[in-house]
């Protein structure tokens, strides 16, 4: 969502603060600013708009100085407007923020009486004023950084300048990451060590409740304590272009092994250890999702396989009635709109023409509201719909979806759990689903760790003409996402079928030529599905399991690969790996084109 960069060097930083928000523009923003200490104190730009907006406005007002903070940011207290954009100022401090500050109104009304007056609807403004009343009383900037943040309540990263203190950057997070870079003569902070590549390899990542200090020559990082504290330095392997392969034979391999960090992306600064924050969808979000009593979904390809998942977890979690549909079939059909129904839309690029027309054809109807879930922010998806959750996927080149599609998983799990907190769930539920997205990104890494054995599984399947993927319940969605790479890549005719389907006609085609792959989770399902892989087997087909560590030693199968135990909600995500990679290995060995697929484009921008 939101992007920070700050620089204390000994040279003129503004050019390196506009490069760095343009490396972070793939995370959704609407408006930009940046802040410069000068001469006269502590001056600043800002723009609604992109970054080139705010570049252009500072071509017209130059602006220069060797220490500075820049922001991108996404609504959400307040409209997007040049009022609302970061940074923010109070007496002789700027700040940048990411994140919510839960307990804005209160501090917002004490900071009033003391005599403070809000120029933006903001709840970082909240920021700077208490920083800034710290400092009227004599505090430094540190303490008062660490003072005022004993008062916020919420999810934070945080990066101060004052003019009191020339050259010095404070700044430390909570719930929302920010990373330190190291330099010869500079130092950097910043949200993403994207925006920081171009100037160094070095990084610290700062741990929740740390606090770092930081001048052109010198660096001090103090835990939540405020104990003075050492983080280790870590060298980054990514490439200064994220379009580029690097190490990898294929973008989609590429794309497959970024999905630790993009899932981590798309959670950070939307959750905390119990619940999911406010704001996330938009500043109006929260109002509307009270409301909410029926979703409708509506996507293509990976993306409606997405929204299949989510109509399970939205009726099991929040207890609302869920359908998602094909968009080229629903933007034909004349739908009946229950009351307060929220319209959710789906899509990598923001452009794919089937799901644009049907959100078109939403607008003319009664829904409470049009929500889209997309990876592009200045896609036409994003402009036209009322609310909206950036996936932070970054760019993905190889035309079969694989980080993108865990990514939407993950901001559907975030809807999902927003609907169910806005109506009581159980705490102890929420809590629990809430740690399983947490660690999700270690788990995919495990996962990921199975790709030798997956490589080898897949030189029986180079001579197949067909392929059998099973699931039930949410991974029945999974199996039709497996089955679609499979056969998009690597030209295999594959087929996802609900396992319990198989005596309605699929079974016919199970033979020893066929291979059978079933996604077995340990749930409640686990035993049905057992039943249905008998069946296969009592027909001489050749099974290929992916399981739960905890259930291996109760299957029956040729072919058992484990992965990492996890719950309900992590598990489509963590299943959906193996097969993307199982794909992936079938294509090479096929020798096929596997970034550009015959016949297929990344983007359908035309019916």
């Amino acid at each position: 969502m939101c992007g920070i960069v700050g620089i204390s060097a000994q040279r003129d930083i503004s050019g390196d603060l506009l490069a760095g928000l343009k490396a972070l523009e793939y995370r959704g923003y609407d408006s930009a600013g940046l802040a410069l200490l000068t001469a006269t104190g502590v001056e600043r730009l800002r723009a609604r708009g992109k970054v080139a907006d705010l570049r252009a406005l500072h071509a017209s007002r130059p602006l220069a100085g060797h220490c500075g903070i820049a922001h991108t940011r996404w609504a959400t207290h307040g409209r997007p407007s040049e009022a609302n954009a970061h940074p923010h100022v109070s007496g002789a401090l700027s700040v940048v923020h990411n994140g919510i500050i839960e307990n804005h109104a209160a501090l917002r009304a004490e900071l009033e009486a003391a005599g403070f007056a809000f120029s933006s609807e903001t709840d970082t403004e909240v920021i700077a004023h208490l920083i800034e009343r710290h400092q009227r009383e004599g505090l430094g900037l540190r303490e008062a950084v660490h003072a005022a943040c004993q008062r916020l309540h919420g999810a934070y990263a945080i990066v101060v300048m004052s003019a009191r203190e020339p050259g010095v950057l404070v700044g430390t997070r909570r719930g929302s990451p920010l990373v330190l870079g190291l330099g010869e003569g500079e130092h950097y902070l910043a949200s993403d060590i994207h925006a920081l590549l171009p100037l160094t390899r070095r990084f610290v990542y700062l741990a929740e409740g740390d606090l770092v200090e930081l001048r052109h020559d010198a660096v001090r990082i103090f835990d939540a304590e405020g104990c003075e504290v050492e983080r280790p330095v870590k060298a980054s392997a990514f490439s200064l272009d994220a379009v580029e392969r690097g190490e990898f034979r294929h973008y989609m391999l590429k794309e497959i092994h970024e999905q630790p960090q993009a899932v981590a992306d798309t959670l950070e600064g939307r959750i905390l250890a119990d619940r999911v924050l406010p704001g996330i969808f938009g500043s109006e979000a929260d109002a509307v999702l009270e409301r909410v009593r029926n979703v409708q979904i509506v996507a293509c390809g990976t993306s409606f396989h997405a929204g299949l998942v989510a109509r399970y977890w939205i009726e099991s979690l929040a207890g609302i009635p869920c359908q998602a549909e094909i968009a080229s079939e629903f933007r034909y059909r004349n739908p009946v709109v229950v009351d307060d129904t929220l319209f959710v839309t789906i899509s990598q690029s923001g452009e794919t023409a089937d799901t644009l027309a049907a959100l078109r054809m939403a607008r003319e109807r009664p829904y409470a509201a049009r929500l889209a879930l997309c990876n592009v922010p200045e896609s036409s998806l994003v402009r036209e719909s009322d609310l909206v959750l950036m996936t932070r996927a970054g760019p993905e080149i190889g035309v079969a979806s694989t980080k993108a599609f865990s990514t939407q998983l993950c901001g559907l799990a975030l809807l999902a759990l927003q609907l169910a907190q806005t109506r009581g769930i159980d705490r102890q539920r929420l809590a629990t689903a809430i740690a399983d997205l947490q660690a999700l990104p270690g788990r995919i890494r495990e996962t990921l760790e199975l790709d030798p054995a997956i490589r080898e599984l897949a030189e029986q399947f180079v001579d197949k003409q067909h392929a059998l993927f099973l699931g039930r319940g949410t991974h029945y969605p999974i199996a039709l996402e497996g089955a679609l790479k499979l056969k998009e890549i690597s030209y295999i005719h594959a087929e996802g079928y609900p396992a319990g389907e198989l005596k309605h006609g699929p079974l016919a085609l199970v033979d020893e030529g066929m291979p059978v792959i079933a996604v077995a989770p340990n749930d409640a399902l686990l035993d049905k599905l057992k039943a249905n892989m008998e069946e296969v087997r009592a027909r001489g087909g050749r099974l290929y399991v992916f399981c739960d560590t905890r259930v291996r030693h109760g299957l029956d199968a040729g072919h058992v690969l484990e992965l990492p135990a996890c719950g309900e909600i992590a598990a489509p995500l963590l299943f959906n790996i193996p097969l993307q990679l199982l794909a992936y290995h079938v294509a090479v060995l096929r020798g096929t084109d596997v970034d550009q697929p015959r016949n297929l484009a990344k983007s359908v921008t035309v019916e």
